[in-house]
């Protein structure tokens, strides 16, 4: 469970949630005075975070709101930073990040990400009001490595393990990430070498996130060496 979870492993937890829309549905946009973009860089990046300053400062404030009532914060506990098209909140206890950038692959369209880190306490996670104000927020945790691992390695432990143990290994010929499967854990768990990252079919709360996560450290116990990889 997460109460399982020391607080120097919670700490080194960022929670990722994502979203998007169509550029021209911005309420910046004025339809036969603005063009669609046709590439993602500074220039077009830059003309986004120009007309994406209402959504994303209703986004920002709202829920700077939810996290000031919910959490019984005083003033002094938290602070927003509005700097489209990015914005920052920061409390006594997490910091959330919120990022508007043009897809890639799309530029017709924009993501969204907000990530969550620098948790300071697991107690605060496991309480209803604020599994209540991120409900549904994240999708994604990544976890940094702090000694780092070569991923061959990993997988070398993994494949080395019965199959009883619960965990299995795939990965392409230049090994360069490994997708881990652990029984009874939804999520895809991905080794880059630097981070151990997950990625879930549904997005949920820090909470029921963090409980997933801390399955997968109870599965890595079985070898010491893989448990000394999380901690």
């Amino acid at each position: 469970m997460a109460q399982d979870l020391p607080s120097g492993i919670i700490a080194g937890i960022s929670f990722t949630g994502r979203s998007g829309g169509v550029v021209k549905a911005l309420s910046g946009f004025r339809k036969g005075h603005h063009s669609v973009p046709d590439a993602a860089n500074a220039v077009t990046n830059a003309f986004l975070g120009k007309i994406c300053a209402t959504e994303l400062g209703e986004q920002a404030e709202a829920l700077f709101q939810k996290v000031r009532t919910g959490l019984g914060y005083k003033r002094k506990d938290l602070a927003l930073a509005l700097t489209p098209p990015s914005a920052e909140l920061t409390t006594k206890d997490f910091t959330v990040g919120i990022d508007y950038a043009l897809d890639e692959q799309d530029p017709a369209r924009y993501r969204v990400t907000q990530v969550m880190h620098g948790l300071r306490s697991g107690e605060l996670v496991r309480t209803e009001e604020f599994a209540a104000i991120f409900a549904a927020a994240f999708a994604e945790i990544s976890f940094g490595l702090k000694k780092g691992t070569r991923v061959e390695a990993m997988i070398d432990l993994i494949e080395a393990l019965d199959e009883e143990n619960g965990l299995s290994v795939t990965y392409p010929a230049d090994c360069r990430e490994c997708l881990i499967r652990v029984t009874g854990v939804a999520a895809e768990v991905r080794c880059t070498g630097a981070t151990l990252d997950m990625v879930f079919p549904r997005a949920a709360s820090p909470r029921e996130l963090m409980a997933e996560f801390a399955a997968v450290r109870g599965a890595f116990a079985v070898s010491r060496e893989l448990a000394g990889l999380i901690g």
